[in-house]
């Protein structure tokens, strides 16, 4: 008997596990491929050290020279970079397992089914299994979703296949312009793919200001990534020769060929065959629904991660994890929802965190704004990073900061800077009083801030 048995053991399961044993309990970890989930085996890792490898290659060949370092003579072995990547991922699941060995979590290999009341049933090579336990986490996460239109196929992949092709593909289709279709776009265009991305949405990142997306959309023009909005593919037509993708931009009957073509178009929670009819939870929209606390309307079955509403996002889903395991302890736990960073990891990063300035108009939020670029500070003109820029929000009466946006060098880091001032009610006139090193890409963030109350001084304040 255990007090809880977690099903799936990504970032959401694998972490609610270790943080539940701290606590004294009894837990298994039932997965039916590696520890570590989508985001570790074929997800978020992979595709940030191919975003690390082909940054390094693209610099070598286009911007070292300007530095006084000669790099002509350098060229591409994919297939050692695809054996880097695969040899970082081994490294972190050989550590999520010590992980787990050392914190007296039982790794259950199998498939599980919650089948009754406390009881799940693990199907593996050999007969099911049945296990019993006081408190069941359904931590199964998603799978990406192909276009009704559209199926998967060798040369019409999904993030996984993105991954790991074989040759750079000479003319490349991304059909999404979020994260994952920008992220993968600049890995392979870096690596010398002609690389178009169809979006179906009208807006380029429709959660950032439109001054920072413009900003974002241009940079990455000169990049050589060709980004068409208001598409609507309407279908592929593969041959020996390539695939021809047939789409509607502004009702404007167009085509274009391609060697690849990657499905970015979202995830779908993975929710198959996970629950007896009898024991079943509500379901909405794809999702299990769950209440704050992540608690079903189940006795006994908690959900967290890409199964239940907000991002699907790594850490969104270890931060429930480790929530409904103190809470599943007796600890009085809680997250909050209003405060998750989202992350792009392309070059210059793109992250942003709370509210944007079209939802504070929308929500009649009274507020004063503050900017500054990069180009104005010191440390990125001489890393030579000097594309982005900040954005800042504070309310105009009690001078919170509402929300922070940031397209730059070390995008992910200030954000979480800005973030660590707004979880702890630190107001923009306090973070103003901080002292920032000098030179570091941080006092971009530490003058957009100030310029909010007219107090920046490497920049002209708007009065």
């Amino acid at each position: 008997m255990y007090d809880l048995l977690i099903l799936g053991s990504g970032p959401a399961g694998y972490v609610a596990a270790i943080r539940a044993s701290q606590l004294g309990l009894k837990v298994g970890c039932i997965e039916k491929g590696a520890p570590g989930g989508t985001c570790l085996n074929i997800g978020c890792i992979p595709s940030k050290t191919l975003l690390d490898s082909s940054q390094k290659y693209h610099e070598l060949r286009t911007k070292y020279a300007n530095l006084g370092i000669d790099s002509k003579d350098i060229s591409l072995d994919l297939a050692k970079m695809m054996t880097n990547k695969q040899d970082t991922v081994l490294r972190l699941v050989d550590g999520v397992k010590s992980l787990l060995k050392s914190n007296k979590v039982e790794f259950i290999k199998g498939i599980g089914k919650v089948v009754a009341e406390g009881e799940v049933e693990v199907s593996s090579d050999n007969k099911p299994l049945s296990y019993r336990a006081n408190n069941i986490i359904i931590a199964t996460g998603s799978y990406p979703v192909e276009l009704p239109n559209i199926k998967f196929s060798e040369d019409v992949v999904d993030s996984e296949g993105a991954l790991s092709f074989q040759k750079v593909p000479n003319n490349l289709v991304i059909v999404g312009a979020g994260a994952i279709g920008l992220e993968l776009g600049s890995v392979w265009s870096r690596l010398g793919s002609n690389v178009t991305i169809l979006e179906a949405q009208k807006e380029f990142l429709p959660p950032l200001d439109r001054r920072v997306s413009r900003l974002i959309q241009r940079e990455f023009k000169l990049q050589g990534l060709s980004i068409f909005l208001d598409c609507q593919v309407q279908a592929l037509n593969e041959s020996t020769k390539g695939i021809e993708i047939n789409y509607k931009e502004k009702e404007q009957e167009n085509s274009i060929e391609a060697d690849k073509v990657i499905l970015a178009v979202g995830r779908k929670a993975n929710l198959n065959n996970l629950f007896s009819e009898e024991l079943k939870p509500s379901i909405k929209n794809g999702l299990i629904e769950v209440n704050d606390f992540c608690q079903t309307d189940v006795k006994g079955i908690w959900a967290i991660g890409d199964v239940v509403r907000g991002p699907k996002l790594a850490h969104k889903a270890s931060e429930e994890g480790i929530m409904v395991a103190e809470r599943i302890a007796g600890l009085d736990a809680g997250l909050n929802y209003g405060n998750i960073p989202n992350v792009i990891y392309t070059h210059p990063e793109i992250a942003w965190v709370g509210m944007s300035e079209d939802e504070l108009k929308k929500s009649e939020i009274s507020y004063k704004a503050g900017s500054f670029p990069f180009s104005a500070n010191g440390r990125a003109l001489t890393a030579g990073e000097t594309s982005g820029i900040v954005k800042m929000y504070a309310d105009a009466s009690t001078d919170k900061i509402l929300g922070v946006q940031v397209f730059g060098p070390s995008a992910s880091e200030l954000v979480q800077q800005a973030l660590i001032a707004m979880d702890n009610g630190i107001t923009s006139k306090k973070l103003g009083e901080t002292v920032f090193s000098h030179p570091t890409v941080s006092e971009a963030l530490h003058e957009a801030n100030l310029s909010i109350n007219a107090r920046a001084i490497h920049i002209q304040n708007k009065l």
